[in-house]
């Protein structure tokens, strides 16, 4: 069974950061892409970075470059998600996924307010 744990998330304050983390069980995660992607209240799915299987290559969506970074040690099964420079904006759930598949885990909330 494929599992997909996101946690880390939280309450910040603008400027702040936060370090999410997923934790991969039931496939061979070494051989997936993976990426993060968020959906704030009344939105849509935003897909925020994709990263290749061995972190060689890695994709930004323009609103969280220069501020998020992605990374994963396959070793652990893990991917994670730097959050810098954190703006209300970006206060949504935020979830893991396989390439660019829909989201298989319950997500982590990540709240920006002052």
């Amino acid at each position: 069974e494929v599992q997909l744990v996101e946690s880390g998330g939280g309450l910040v304050q603008p400027g702040g950061s936060l370090r999410l983390s997923c934790a991969a069980s039931g496939f061979t995660f070494s051989s997936y892409p993976m990426s993060w992607v968020r959906q704030a209240p009344g939105k849509g799915l935003e897909r925020l970075s994709l990263i290749d299987t061995i972190g060689g290559s890695i994709w930004y969506t323009d609103s969280v470059k220069g501020r998020f970074t992605i990374s994963r040690d396959n070793a652990k099964n893990m991917l994670y998600l730097q959050l810098n420079s954190l703006k209300t904006e970006d206060t949504a759930m935020y979830y893991c996924t396989r390439g660019v598949s829909r989201p298989e885990g319950q997500g982590t909330q990540v709240t920006v307010s002052s």
